[in-house]
């Protein structure tokens, strides 16, 4: 694969202006498939959640899933959109190697939602209202993958295997209008749109919103046109990526890239392009189809979807609180300084550390553990932090322990491995394994005098007033009782006796 050309980014920036479009990519988590029942359950054996709908034989009748038209309209409502009074299906006629039928049932010209808007705040502070031109229902598709070669891509593989799995799972597809006026903090805006958006699924409960897992991932439109020219430069789409950072790594690139063609006089190929991770690369893939290419037409065997004015509004009741307006309340609440709060929303902490704090902890001791210990366990075991056998409450008791001083920090972290290895809540293993800390004065007087035996000059340098020679009998004294010892407590004994 030839090395693409980059142009500066600064460079790029003082020659074109930079307009984005995005289109994130929700998969519901509904029981059950948008158009039959088979299960949407995530990791089952390939080619086990299937019917005859779902992979398409002759014959198969589908029919649309309520709970899939609900959450439709409450992510169209949450996003300031007018819901339709009448939406059909259309089929997208489109070669899907991973959906059986070999076309997408999808909706084209009566989507469920549209004309919307989002506030968007980027890392700088800076804020910009992202207009949404639809939301609408469609089918995911299976899933490829591809065997040999060394890119685990097609290019190069001996052979494919597909997993209808995926097939029919319910999407909603939510389309901006083109964003103007981002600049240099395009990158930004994008990234923080999707995680906007992940925010705003996950409050609804409508999505499990693993991106890793591809539950929300963004097609990423790019397209560079000179400075006060009218004309919208040729766009390309960047498919399926699939985590924050990539994204906007992905929209930097591609500018860098178009730039780098504009500049000499070259011409953009409106096509799609893949990410490519490990090498913070995009590469072509096909010539972009425009939507007569997929020669829609209205789905023969599904009526339209006509949602009565009581059941939306009874959804927009329902409605939770605006996950901006939320940061902006916990951001005050917490006193979290701007960076501390970024980290934590950044780290898609926000619901763990609210519920930690509602169950008695402290803002500031719940960030510590979710984002500290807890977030270092989940890397070493390649897991979100949010799949680990602990719960808010847990935390919450655990950092009780160590304000009331029954554990020090070196003891919470390992009362904390017994609680993720299932033997109860962290009272009850300090009291089964005997971790609470030492501070009975005659146990840590014994441990003093064993560890000044070895070092008696220590004494007479604090009479002196050099306290920082007592720094070497208090880890003595830890040491010698395995962490457990009182440190707050040695240090006044060793006071005491330095004074008596």
């Amino acid at each position: 694969m030839a090395k693409d050309e980059l142009m500066n980014y600064e460079q790029a920036l003082a020659q074109f202006e930079v307009v984005i479009g995005l289109e994130v990519h929700v998969e519901l988590n509904t029981k059950t498939k948008m158009f039959c029942g088979c299960k949407n359950e995530f990791g089952n054996e390939p080619n086990t959640n299937v019917c005859p709908i779902c992979i398409g034989l002759p014959g198969s009748l589908p029919a649309v899933n309520k709970r899939a038209v609900e959450s439709s309209i409450s992510i169209g409502l949450a996003l300031g959109c007018q819901i339709a009074p009448t939406g059909r299906f259309a089929r997208k006629n489109y070669f899907y190697p991973d959906l059986a039928k070999n076309f997408q049932t999808s909706q084209y010209d009566e989507p469920i939602a549209f004309e919307g808007a989002l506030e968007v705040e980027v890392p700088s502070g800076n804020k910009f209202n992202v207009l949404i031109e639809r939301a609408h229902m469609e089918e995911d598709a299976g899933k490829l993958t591809h065997v040999g070669g060394a890119t685990g891509r097609i290019q190069g593989a001996e052979y494919s295997l597909v997993d209808y799995n995926r097939a029919g799972v319910p999407l909603v597809e939510i389309v901006t209008k083109p964003v103007f006026g981002a600049g240099a903090e395009a990158p930004e805006l994008a990234a923080a749109y999707v995680r906007s958006i992940r925010d705003i699924v996950r409050a609804l409960n409508v999505s499990d919103a693993r991106m890793e897992r591809g539950n929300v991932r963004c097609d990423a439109n790019v397209s560079l046109r000179p400075h006060g020219s009218e004309k919208l430069g040729t766009r390309t789409e960047t498919k399926n990526v699939n985590s924050l950072r990539s994204i906007e790594r992905a929209v930097r690139y591609e500018i860098q890239r178009q730039a780098a063609i504009l500049a000499k006089g070259g011409s953009i190929i409106q096509e799609t392009r893949h990410w490519h991770e490990d090498r913070g690369i995009t590469s072509s893939g096909r010539p972009k189809s425009d939507a007569d290419d997929y020669r829609y037409f209205p789905e023969p065997d599904l009526v339209p979807v006509q949602p009565s004015i009581e059941w939306i509004e009874s959804l927009r009741a329902a409605l939770p609180e605006n996950p901006a307006e939320r940061r902006r309340r916990l951001a005050a609440d917490w006193g979290f300084s701007e960076l501390e709060f970024r980290d934590v929303v950044n780290a898609g902490l926000l619901d763990q550390i609210e519920e930690t704090v509602a169950a008695g902890a402290k803002p500031q001791s719940a960030r510590k553990w979710w984002g500290g210990e807890l977030a270092r366990v989940a890397n070493a075991e390649d897991k979100d932090v949010t799949e680990l056998s602990i719960t808010p409450a847990q935390v919450a008791e655990l950092a009780s322990l160590v304000e009331g001083g029954k554990i020090n920090d070196r003891l919470a972290r390992e009362v904390l491995t017994y609680v993720l290895a299932g033997e109860g809540s962290p009272a009850e293993v300090v009291a089964a394994r005997g971790l609470e800390v030492v501070s009975d004065d005659g146990a840590l007087i014994a441990a003093i005098d064993a560890a000044l035996a070895s070092q008696p000059d220590v004494l007479d340098a604090i009479r002196e007033g050099r306290m920082q020679a007592a720094g070497a009998v208090i880890g003595a004294v830890m040491k010698a009782m395995k962490g457990s010892a009182d440190a707050a407590r040695v240090r006044e004994l060793l006071i005491e006796k330095a004074n008596a």
